[in-house]
């Protein structure tokens, strides 16, 4: 027998979105406190995070890493810029693609972030193996979404 929605369902708590929604505000202003010490914003920070891992990617593989469109994208990468902790370069081989790269102070400034992924455990108040299967469950709701868009 298929499983049908109960009446909590309709109701603001009963809504999954409304949990989502609630805990992502909850870590944004969480994150916005840590991440002023490094005068960061959450999706500068996000991008800084990516670029750590592998630096000199162009701006649609960023993009597509972070699930966003290069109309977003484009400010963050000009403020990241501006601030010195990235330089934007067109590609050798087809200059219709940008590389974004590392500036030393980008490379810098991962040293001082160190800090920022135990704060946010200690935050949560919740075991590593809880957390796990909490990231775990978002990565396969957001691919099960994903795939009826």
């Amino acid at each position: 027998m298929a499983e049908t929605m109960n009446d909590n369902a309709y109701k603001l708590d009963g809504q999954l979105c409304f949990a989502l929604y609630s805990a992502n505000l909850a870590m944004n202003k969480l994150y916005r406190r840590l991440l002023s010490e490094l005068n960061l914003t959450y999706p500068q920070y996000l991008v800084m995070l990516v670029l750590w891992e592998r630096d000199g990617l162009t701006v649609s593989e960023l993009g597509e890493r972070l699930y966003l469109d290069s109309a977003t994208l484009t400010p963050l990468l000009k403020r990241l810029q501006s601030a010195g902790l990235v330089v934007r370069n067109r590609g050798t081989e087809d200059e219709r693609q940008v590389l974004i790269g590392l500036t030393e102070a980008g490379r810098a400034l991962q040293q001082q972030a160190r800090a920022i992924p135990e704060s946010v455990f200690c935050a949560t108040e919740c075991h590593l193996d809880q957390l796990q299967t909490i990231k775990k469950d978002l990565e396969t709701l957001r691919k099960n979404l994903i795939g009826h868009l």
